[in-house]
């Protein structure tokens, strides 16, 4: 009888399950963003006779159902939590290790990485009245290998950026800072859950830079620094939702008496804003802490100082350049930025490369495998 009495109550449970949940899923509230990985949800797709023909309503259909399954982060960690105890020691291509989370690389395609190395080389050719520039950087994946799990695959960070530099021309200006940040791997030069290297990591590349930019970089103890949040998860714990990690710490750098910052105006390809700061201090309380360094990536932004020697700099760049480009704020009387991601139309709709004394190509590694918009970036039109 108690048997029977449990394979009632354990039908009306499930029962009652399969009728709830579509009922919960229509009446809950649909969030657009997801705080927790840093992303925006699948909207709702509009219905349409060809997009059941081309079989893509079905396919947006199912990212909406899956991005808004009712608690779907709990049941994405819990899933998480059951692989890991299940042995795996890689989620979603990121390797979880004791003391920080490393990405798996694809292996890149070559070719195509080969047309970025010409767009440079010919950018370089082009403007001639701008000495260029190119630093390619290592990411935590390139300098941590002894941290990887035994025998895992990964690109060698290494040779793919000692082949990348061996292509360009002699009018591009190599800055390799691979062998400097090895020699710093006991520091805290990268985020323990974060794809970024961290601002220290930045001042090595900055202070590498200096015999190649022509600038005495400003010593380290000279700067006032900020712990500014030491509560920072970044983008490879979102993948993973992996608490074995230490969470990271954002410092900011500033300098006493240097140069102060007169304007600084941005452009995301619809209109012009203007900003006080390269600092934006209210990103610290929301997830994606990160942009405390110039904000969200846009097309150009530009920063002008009362630097006295009217030394101007252009920097193309990934986001690795948004926690560099504060340390040039010591040396240049104005800094273009263009993130040639979110450029529409061309580079030149926003600067001329040659009125300026510098042009500074910054991507890490990873960015520069995958990366399409440098030779399709309208660098002469």
């Amino acid at each position: 009888m108690m048997q029977k009495k449990q394979r009632i109550i354990s039908a009306v449970i499930f029962i009652a399950v399969i009728f709830l949940m579509p009922v919960i899923f229509i009446f809950s509230d649909k969030e657009s963003f997801s705080a927790e990985e840093n992303r925006s949800l699948a909207k709702k797709p509009e219905f349409s006779f060809s997009a059941i023909a081309d079989k893509s309503y079905m396919n947006d259909m199912d990212s909406y159902l899956s991005d808004n399954f009712p608690n779907r982060i709990g049941w994405v960690k819990a899933k998480k939590t059951f692989d890991r105890l299940l042995g795996k020691t890689i989620i979603n291509n990121i390797y979880l290790g004791d003391e920080m989370l490393i990405e798996k690389l694809p292996e890149p395609d070559y070719d195509e990485v080969d047309k970025s190395i010409e767009a440079v080389n010919k950018f370089a050719q082009h403007y001639r009245n701008t000495k260029v520039s190119f630093m390619l950087a290592p990411t935590s994946a390139g300098i941590y290998t002894d941290r990887l799990p035994a025998s895992a695959p990964q690109l060698n960070q290494r040779e793919f950026i000692s082949e990348t530099i061996s292509k360009l021309s002699s009018d591009v200006g190599v800055i390799d800072i691979y062998e400097t940040m090895i020699s710093e791997k006991d520091n805290y030069i990268y985020y323990r859950t974060d794809h970024h290297w961290t601002s220290y990591g930045a001042y090595c590349a900055y202070r590498h830079a200096s015999s190649n930019l022509g600038y005495n970089a400003v010593a380290e103890d000279k700067f006032d620094i900020e712990h500014a949040d030491s509560e920072f998860t970044g983008t490879f714990y979102n993948k993973c939702f992996y608490d074995g990690v230490k969470k990271d710490i954002i410092d900011i750098y500033t300098m006493p008496n240097g140069n102060m910052i007169t304007s600084v105006t941005m452009n995301d390809g619809t209109g012009e804003t203007a900003a006080e700061d390269i600092y934006f201090r209210e990103y610290l309380d929301g997830s994606d802490k990160y942009c405390v360094f110039l904000g969200e990536n846009k097309a150009y932004t530009n920063i002008k100082t009362d630097s006295l020697n009217r030394k101007k700099i252009l920097v193309i760049k990934d986001s690795y350049a948004n926690s560099f480009i504060p340390f040039l704020v010591n040396h240049y009387s104005e800094i273009a930025v263009v993130d040639l991601r979110y450029v529409k139309t061309s580079l030149t709709e926003y600067v001329n490369p040659d009125s300026f004394d510098q042009t500074l190509f910054l991507y890490n590694a990873s960015t520069f495998s995958e990366e399409t918009n440098v030779k399709m970036a309208g660098f002469f039109e």
